[in-house]
């Protein structure tokens, strides 16, 4: 024995008396460790007393239906129960007062169940709290549903300092098929079922077999006295050599929550329980800070100077606009830059995606560009260039559309009511069907350059329609409309 404890010979502490929500206490906490192997032998128990397998199998000789388990209490025991009968191949089902467990059990594998009444559980460090008689009614309820249904019922619910509640009755116990098997995990503080004997297997008169072992630990003696151990090591050695970096000389810091929470008795005297930790300091109240005062003809000084900017930029590109095409052009430009930012603007976040497949299509019309340089060309270097250009342009157009109707399917849902978006094809064809019949007469000339900017106008107004997702489909079909009549035009 090290020198100060030499020195103490009448000091002790309680290996139980961990501060479980201690984070750095995780690694000394024996009630965890003994927990974690009760749990997994509690499988191992019901297993060996179960008459099938727990894993569900399908055989020239037979078919036999996984084994159905019921774990009550998701604390340590129950999460090591939940894993090992999950990795046994059993359908596992779990049940605590403590809404947070959830997602504990659900990434385990299990389905977590949860009582139609809004009460929650969570009591202080880290154990469950007692329950009102509602919420104990509505649990009834599920649980003897379940218990129908469930092969295997393990539970563990456990409130320190009292009688374990009473979770599955003898009614509920009644109710299971012949051949099931209970495993009370807190037979020694009282049980979980009705049915429990203590340290005893009974068998109730409907077959049930109900296991209230308290020594289930015990029962893997190697693992339980190797984790027990190190339990008991580390703590040591939390106090030892490694913080006060004296050798042979054992500290006891009153100052450690780990150290004093577990301190029982130092010099004969008793030490337990731990004193509280003082409260926090109250708030000092903050000094009131000073008014800030508000500029409020700021933001107009800002946006007269860029009003001011953009006029005079717009009338210095009409001084040296070299011809009236080049001022048309530039109008053009000005009114498309507008118009695409704030149809962009108004699209919804989550149509973001579907944009960029319908954007990525229309702006493939870059093939009428090819296909100028295929009709007019004289070269064949540069017909060969536009026909690639075409060809690529083409694959972008159709993809684009193809994508945008994939990720618009996504968001449809089994009750959305039926949608009829071909029937746009009717005056989309009947367009068209004017167009080429005006274009071939040739005696309406501007008949083209009317066709141009309705063709624009659908492909600005198919952006515009991924604003939302009731009008989404509408805006990709009006963007096909209007590339579609850009083709014809060029042709």
């Amino acid at each position: 024995m090290v020198k100060q404890l030499e020195d103490q010979k009448s000091t002790a502490f309680a290996m139980d008396c961990i501060p479980r929500t201690l984070s750095r206490g995780q690694t000394y906490d024996a009630l965890s460790s003994q927990a974690n192997i009760t749990g997994y032998r509690a499988v191992v128990e019901a297993s060996n007393e179960f008459g099938r397998f727990f894993a569900g199998q399908m055989t020239a000789a037979g078919k036999v239906a996984p084994a159905k388990v019921l774990v009550v209490g998701t604390g340590v025991a129950g999460l090591a129960a939940i894993q090992t009968a999950k990795n046994m191949g059993a359908i596992v089902r779990a049940f605590d007062v403590r809404p947070v467990t959830k997602e504990q059990v659900e990434a385990m594998g299990g389905q977590f169940l949860e009582v139609d009444y809004e009460e929650d559980g969570s009591g202080a460090g880290g154990y469950a709290k007692e329950m009102s008689k509602e919420w104990h009614a509505a649990a009834a309820k599920m649980l003897g549903k379940q218990c129908e249904e469930v092969d295997i019922v393990i539970t563990t619910a456990a409130i320190p300092g009292r009688k374990a509640p009473l979770m599955i009755t003898k009614e509920m116990v009644s109710k299971m098929k012949s051949g099931s098997v209970t495993v009370d995990l807190a037979a020694e503080s009282g049980g979980n079922i009705g049915t429990t004997v203590k340290d005893e297997k009974f068998i109730t008169d409907n077959g049930v077999k109900c296991l209230g072992y308290t020594d289930l630990a015990s029962r893997l003696p190697t693992t339980s006295s190797s984790l027990y151990s190190n339990n008991i090591s580390k703590f040591l050695l939390s106090m030892g050599p490694q913080t006060t970096k004296v050798k042979d000389y054992m500290y006891i810091d009153h100052e450690d929550d780990a150290v004093r929470g577990m301190l029982t008795v130092e010099n004969g005297k008793l030490m337990w329980p731990a004193p509280l930790p003082p409260p926090p300091p109250p708030k000092k109240e903050a000094a009131e800070a000073a008014p800030v005062e508000i500029d409020y003809r700021a933001p107009y000084v800002v946006g007269a100077k860029q009003a001011g900017y953009l006029g005079a930029s717009v009338l210095g590109m009409g001084c040296i606009a070299p011809d009236p095409a080049f001022s048309a052009m530039f109008t053009t430009f000005a009114l498309s830059n507008i118009i695409g930012v704030q149809v962009v603007l108004g699209v919804t976040h989550a149509l973001h995606s579907p944009l960029m497949a319908v954007t990525n299509a229309i702006s493939g019309t870059t093939a009428l560009g090819g296909m100028h340089l295929v009709a007019h060309s004289e070269s064949a270097g540069v017909t060969t260039l536009g026909a690639l250009a075409t060809t690529l342009s083409t694959v972008n157009i159709v993809g684009g559309f193809i994508v945008t109707k994939k990720m618009l399917d996504m968001f449809k849902r089994p009750d959305d009511p039926p949608e009829y978006y071909h029937l746009y094809g009717i005056p989309a064809a009947g367009t068209m069907a004017f167009y080429t019949a005006g274009s071939m007469s040739g005696h309406v000339p501007e008949i083209d350059s009317a066709a141009g900017t309705l063709a624009g106008l659908l492909c600005i107004g198919g952006i515009g329609g991924l604003s939302s997702q009731s009008t989404a489909r509408l805006g990709a079909a009006s963007g096909q409309a209007g590339v579609a009549l850009a083709v014809a035009s060029t042709l």
